[in-house]
């Protein structure tokens, strides 16, 4: 993994197009991810080589997006394209997130949230996962375009970094920016950053990098481990 300076880190998610991810990875962004659940509407698969990920920037955190995948599948399409991360968004246990590590990759878990956080229940993914993210719950796994109670993370507790995500968008900028929650790592940008799905609005999407990184190393602060 690259080392991040400090500050809210930014993750693009659901590309496919060549073109396109070019586009988006010209901005910096610190991670790229690309959805690999047949699904979803931005589904990657068949589109994506490693011959068209190989030109990407080194310090770009390449992320593959899976739901309920066995973990071989998961292993040799991540190891075929040369993907560095693996976010899972289904049901997959901390013995299969630790498995993925162990083969190399940052594992970040998926958790979906509604009017509650139960960070017991998050407690077995310590010490098994490098991040959470904490997207909103839906009909889908992800991909929703909706926001839930920023405030739930106030009382984040756990020794485990996150991902923001649930349709975030330029309109949040202010707000995201000046946030500080105990384990806020980094930003998830998405489906409200789309032209079409799977296809990024670069224009919009480089406003937002201009607000949040001109907010300088600000809006992480480390949280705490259970006591």
């Amino acid at each position: 993994m690259p080392a991040y300076p400090t500050g809210l880190r930014l993750k693009v998610c659901g590309m496919r197009e060549a073109a396109n991810i070019a586009a988006v990875a010209a901005l910096q962004p610190d991670f790229l991810g690309f959805i690999f659940h047949p699904k979803s509407s931005r589904y990657a698969g068949g589109r994506l080589t490693p011959k068209s990920l190989a030109h990407l920037p080194a310090n770009i955190c390449k992320v593959g997006v899976f739901v309920d995948a066995p973990v071989a599948e998961v292993q040799a399409r991540a190891t075929e394209l040369g993907l560095n991360a693996v976010q899972l968004h289904g049901s997959e246990t901390p013995a299969e997130c630790q498995a993925l590590r162990a083969a190399g990759f940052t594992v970040l878990k998926a958790v979906a949230v509604g009017e509650k956080l139960d960070q017991t229940a998050l407690l077995p993914y310590v010490g098994h996962v490098d991040y959470l993210l904490f997207d909103t719950a839906g009909p889908q796994p992800g991909g929703n375009g909706t926001a839930f109670n920023w405030a739930l993370l106030e009382q984040y507790n756990l020794p485990v970094p996150y991902f923001l995500a649930g349709g975030l968008e330029l309109a949040q900028a202010d707000a995201l920016r000046n946030l500080r929650l105990p384990g806020l790592f980094a930003l998830d940008l998405n489906s409200k950053f789309e032209l079409a799905p799977g296809l990024k609005d670069v224009d919009t999407l480089r406003q937002m990098f201009t607000a949040i990184r001109a907010a300088g190393p600000a809006g992480c602060i480390p949280s705490q481990p259970n006591s």
